[in-house]
C-alpha cells in the first residue's frame, strides 16, 4: 500500500497558515545595536524582547521568515530537555549554573503562550499539555524520575498509569508515561509571523531575502555584508540554528545536523478523531526511533521521524512514517497523506542549549535539540538582557567559545547510521 501525497518540500504550516506579509530585502547601508542573522523563533524573539528594551535591532533573514527548521517542525510546545534531567544537568553544571539552566527551561512554554496572548497572534495555540508515554518498564522508571524532579520545582507535572495513558491518548500498549500540563501545541508558521510583527511594533526592522554573505569586525563593532546593502552593528546574533551554511565553518562542526521529516495526514474522521487526544495534547515518547503525534486545527494528523541513509529518502521515509503511524495508533484505515516535508534540526552532543563566543559581541545561538519552539524562544528574552548590557557568562545559558566535534565530517552523520541499532532496540525493551 502507498499513500498519495502532495510534491515534498512546502511544510503544511507554510500551506495553510494566513496573513503572509512580503518585508522587503535590505538596500544601502544601516546601522543598528544589534543585528540578528536568522528570521526564526530565536532571531524574532531576540529582536522582539530586544526592541521592547529599546535596542535598534535590524533581522536579516536568507529567505522568508519561518523558511528554515522553525517552519518545518510538528508545532510542539515542550517545556523540558529532550535527553537530559534536572538531576544530571545539576551533576554537570553545579547547583547554582544548573538551577538557573534548569528554571530557564521550566518555564518557556508558559513564555511561549504568554506572548501569543499579550500580542494576539492567532497560530492556532492550545496549551493543554505534553504527554511522553513510556514503551517499556525500563522507560517508565526514567518518566517516574523525570516528573518528580520536576515537580520538586514547583512545575505542573504529574505521572501517569497505563489507564491515564491510554485515556489521555486513545493509543493502547504504553505501560505508563508522564505529562507536564504548561505544554502545547501551535502552528509554528503563524506563531513566527506573529512574532514578527509584534518586532517590528515594537520598532525592529526585519528584512526578508538578505543572505549574510560576511561578518567583519571593524573598530568596537561589526558590519554585515548583504547583496545590496550592510549593517553596522555593536553587537551580532547568529541565529540561522543548522541552516547557517558557510557563514562560520568552525561553528558549523560543533552541532550534528539532523533531517527531520515530518508528515500531515487528510483530516480523521469525527469517530477516530475523538478516541485519540480528546484533550488536544502532544505525544512524543520514549523510543529512541522517537515517535510523536498531534492534531492541527482541521484534525490533520502530524508526525514525524528520522531516516536511515540511502537513495529516494524523500518519497521512501513519508510512506514508511505514515505506516508506523497507522499501526501504533491502530488506526483501521490509514488516512490519505496530504502533505509531507522535512527540516534540519542542530543538535549539540549533551543535548543542552548553548551560547558560542565568536568575538566581542558577537554569540551564535543553539537551543533545539528537539524541543526549538519553547527554549528558543526563551533563548531569545535571554539574549536580550545581553543586547542591554548583561554580560553573556550571566545568562541562564552555557557559554563558551566554539568546541568542534571531533572528526565532525564523519560523526555529523551517526544520528542518522545508528537509526536501525536504536530500532533494534526498542523492539528489544517494548518485548522485555
Amino acid at each position: 500500500m502507498s499513500a498519495e501525497i502532495r510534491p515534498h518540500g512546502i511544510s503544511l504550516w507554510h500551506a495553510v497558515s494566513r496573513n503572509r506579509r512580503d518585508r522587503p530585502a535590505l538596500e544601502g547601508a544601516l546601522d543598528v545595536d544589534l543585528a540578528i542573522v536568522g528570521g526564526g523563533f530565536s532571531g524574532l524573539s531576540t529582536a522582539l524582547h530586544s526592541a521592547e528594551k529599546g535596542i535598534s535591532v535590524a533581522v536579516l533573514e536568507a529567505e522568508i521568515i519561518a523558511w528554515g527548521a522553525t517552519g518545518r517542525n510538528a508545532g510542539f510546545v515542550v517545556p523540558n530537555f529532550a535527553k537530559r534531567d534536572p538531576d544530571d544537568i545539576i551533576a554537570q553544571l553545579g547547583p547554582e549554573r544548573g538551577e538557573r539552566l534548569i528554571d530557564f527551561a521550566a518555564g518557556s512554554a508558559d513564555l511561549v503562550f504568554d506572548l501569543i496572548r499579550r500580542h494576539g497572534i492567532e497560530c492556532d495555540a492550545v496549551q493543554s499539555g505534553w504527554i511522553q508515554p513510556a514503551h517499556s518498564q525500563a522507560a517508565l522508571e526514567k518518566t517516574r524520575s523525570r516528573a518528580e524532579q520536576w515537580a520538586r520545582r514547583g512545575r505542573p507535572t504529574v505521572a501517569l498509569d497505563r489507564r491515564a495513558v491510554e485515556e489521555l491518548t486513545g493509543v493502547r500498549g504504553y505501560v505508563g508515561g508522564w505529562m507536564d500540563r504548561s505544554g502545547g501545541v501551535l502552528n509554528p508558521v503563524e506563531y513566527a509571523r506573529g512574532l514578527a510583527d509584534a518586532a517590528e511594533k515594537a520598532g525592529a526592522r526585519i528584512f526578508e531575502h538578505t543572505l549574510v554573505t560576511s561578518i567583519d569586525r571593524i573598530g568596537d563593532g561589526w558590519v554585515l555584508k548583504t547583496a545590496s546593502g550592510s549593517v553596522r552593528a555593536g553587537k551580532v546574533l547568529i541565529a540561522s540554528n543548522a541552516y547557517g551554511g558557510s557563514l562560520n565553518r568552525t561553528l558549523e562542526r560543533t552541532y550534528f545536523p539532523l533531517k527531520i521529516f515530518q508528515i500531515a495526514t487528510a483530516p480523521l474522521p469525527r469517530k477516530i478523531r475523538t478516541r485519540l487526544l480528546p484533550g488536544g495534547q502532544g505525544v512524543g515518547d520514549t523510543r529512541r526511533n522517537l515517535f510523536t503525534f498531534r492534531f492541527d486545527r482541521e484534525n490533520r494528523l502530524i508526525t514525524g521521524g528520522m531516516h536511515i541513509f540511502g537513495l529516494g529518502a524523500e518519497a521512501r521515509v513519508p510512506q514508511a512514517i505514515w505506516r508506523r503511524l497507522a499501526k501504533h495508533l491502530d488506526l483501521p484505515g490509514i488516512p490519505p497523506l496530504e502533505y509531507s516535508w522535512s527540516g534540519m534540526a542542530a543538535v549539540e552532543p549533551d543535548f543542552l542549549p548553548h551560547l558560542v563566543d565568536l568575538g566581542p559581541g558577537l554569540i551564535a545561538g543553539f537551543a533545539c535539540n528537539g524541543r526549538g519552539i519553547a527554549m528558543t524562544t526563551s533563548m531569545g528574552k535571554a539574549l536580550a538582557d545581553w543586547a542591554d548590557g548583561v554580560k553573556p557568562q550571566d545568562l541562564p545559558l552555557p557559554f563558551a567559545p566554539p568546541s568542534p566535534i571531533p572528526f565532525h565530517g564523519l560523526m555529523r552523520h551517526a544520528p542518522n547510521m545508528l537509526l536501525p541499532l536504536s530500532m533494534l532496540r526498542d523492539r528489544l525493551d517494548a518485548a522485555g
